[in-house]
């Protein structure tokens, strides 16, 4: 079997290409499902452009909108830290009794490095939450 080594780097650039393009294209259809800006409609002849036209489609999206997609996945990243975020905070304040000791040391060390509490202070508070 004959394929030269140039060959075989051009097909290896252009399966790059296609997975690559197809990784755009579904980033934007994401994307277009994420945008809170766009309703029913906008969101239908977007999807039906890029679906019928994949190529022409993702390119003209990219042109049209590709400036917001990076502030929307920013956004919803954001979104998800935040309800990650609170959810620890409710594990942990309602989970076991470490969770609530932690807390009250935590609160005991910032009250002693703000200089609030003195050493001896703390280390009686310290013994009283861990006993």
């Amino acid at each position: 079997m004959d394929y030269p080594l140039l060959n075989a780097f051009w097909t290896m650039c252009l399966i790059f290409l296609w997975v690559m393009w197809l990784i755009l294209l579904f980033r934007i259809i994401g994307d277009i499902f994420r945008s809170q800006d766009l309703k029913g409609w906008g969101k239908t002849g977007w999807l039906v452009l890029v679906i019928l036209l994949p190529f022409l489609g993702v390119f003209i999206y990219v042109v049209a909108r590709g400036h917001g997609m990076s502030e929307r996945e920013i956004a919803q990243a954001e979104r998800q830290q935040k309800q990650l975020q609170a959810y620890l905070r409710e594990t942990v304040a309602t989970g076991d009794e470490t969770g609530r000791h932690a807390d009250s040391l935590a609160k005991l060390a910032e009250l002693k490095n703000h200089g609030d509490i003195t050493e001896e202070e703390y280390q009686k508070a310290k013994a009283k939450v861990l006993a």
